[in-house]
Parts: structure tokens; sequence; C-alpha cells
């Protein structure tokens, strides 16, 4: 068993697995899950674990060159919106309906327990040289 990092046997395997320019959605409770991409289901019940603690994991992990949310963040959620702008300065953001099209793309969806909404960003995997 790994003493620290990613305990997750199917999510540290699937983190291990993605190459530049992979798409990973991580996603609260609610965002429907496109058919297609491997799906990681961390959810445990309502709010655990919390889509903040998700994505900073992760993003110890993944080397990030670009993000993607919902424009409507900004306003029904601006804890999240808060949290992603402190991640990424240069955060695109496009109709919650497109987010949930490009989400189709992804090579990987991590599932969170967050149960407020639009908590669901798509990184896009950089390189680390």
């Amino acid at each position: 068993m790994r003493k620290a990092g990613i305990l997750n046997r199917h999510l540290a395997g699937a983190l291990a697995e993605l190459g530049h320019g992979d798409g990973v959605l991580v996603c609260d409770a609610g965002m429907p899950i496109p058919d297609g991409p491997r799906v990681v289901d961390l959810a445990f019940r309502a709010g655990v674990p919390s889509f903040a603690e998700v994505l900073e994991g992760l993003l110890d992990e993944l080397v990030v060159e670009g993000a993607t949310a919902a424009s409507e963040v900004r306003r029904a959620n601006p804890a999240a919106s808060a949290l992603l702008d402190g991640h990424f300065p240069a955060l695109a953001l496009v109709p919650h309906e497109e987010l949930k099209e490009l989400s189709a793309r992804a090579r990987l969806v991590v599932r969170t327990g967050e149960a407020r909404p639009y908590a669901n960003v798509l990184l896009r995997c950089g390189v680390f040289f």
C-alpha cells in the first residue's frame, strides 16, 4: 500500500495512463457522466469527498496545461469559482451545455461527492518536461 499520494487504486492507475492533451473531467455528483470515458467514482455521500479536496489531490499528481469550466459557476457557486480562479488564472469559461459536450471527449471522469452546482472542471493534461 502506498504511504502517500492517491490511495485509490483505480484512480492511481487511470492517472498513470494519461498522456499529453488528455482530458480529465472532475465533476460534482450531479454532472451527467458521458458514455465513453473511464470513470472513477469517489462519491461516498453528499459532500464527501468535496470538489476542492479531489481537485487539489489531482493537481498534486498531474501537470495541467489548461482548464475549462461552466460560465454559470461565477453566479451559482462563488466558492467553486474562487477555487478554480486560484488554480487556473487562464480558466476558460463555456456554457454548461458546451462543457457537457466537451466532457464526452475526456479520457477520464472523476466524480466527487460535491453537492453544490457547477463544481466541475475539465483539465487538459500537460507534460512534466
